[in-house]
């Protein structure tokens, strides 16, 4: 008898314990059903951002930012010079570390030349770095130095796909007009010629 009122008793100790848990499960749901729709929010803001994958959307009026950068070769570029042979693509790439971002200027520049498009490649790191690691990847195309971020922050290359003080993989398509007319992003670090061409027609 006395181990039946022993077993009798038990659960009765037990239940604050499981009051306890039901309640911190249901705290748990409330604070989810309050967290979820927002991270779901701001999942679509970042989205929405975006027409395509890695197509970003151009205002009607998206006057291209005027720069004069320094280049590899020792000379300087405008914005305003390249556009006085027609339109250009600009290539904001991550630089030194990454080879085949330059492998991709030589992959494309011919092609973007024959179309009668200048191709204005962009990096960030102090001249003689770049400089350095184009002669040893062979790339002859003078590339120009965005040391200061300023440029590629003005086109919004800065924190795409997580990356806060370096372009990822990004071009702005700018008319002989000055007008963006299209912004592309890519997650991999090299662009087949015929996937960027491709993605160049859609925007025309």
């Amino acid at each position: 008898m006395t181990i039946k009122k022993k077993q009798a008793t038990t659960p009765s100790r037990r239940h604050p314990k499981t009051d306890s848990g039901n309640s911190q499960k249901a705290s748990g749901w409330a604070w989810a059903a309050i967290i979820v729709p927002i991270v779901g929010l701001l999942v679509l803001t970042v989205l929405g951002a975006f027409d395509d994958a890695g197509d970003r959307r151009v205002d009607e009026e998206s006057v291209a930012p005027a720069f004069d950068l320094p280049t590899t070769d020792g000379s300087r570029v405008s914005l305003e010079g390249v556009l006085a042979d027609g339109p250009a693509l600009l290539y904001f790439a991550m630089g030194v570390g990454c080879d085949i971002c330059f492998y991709q200027i030589p992959e494309i520049n011919q092609a973007l030349a024959d179309k009668g498009i200048t191709l204005v490649p962009i990096m960030v790191e102090p001249v003689p770095m770049v400089a350095a690691e184009a002669r040893r990847l062979g790339v002859t195309t003078p590339i120009l130095i965005d040391a200061d971020l300023a440029v590629s922050r003005a086109y919004d290359m800065i924190g795409v796909y997580g990356h806060q003080n370096t372009p990822t993989h990004s071009f702005a398509m700018v008319d002989q007009d000055g007008q963006i007319t299209r912004r592309l992003d890519y997650p991999d670090v090299f662009v087949p010629l015929e996937a960027l061409l491709a993605d160049l027609e859609d925007s025309a």
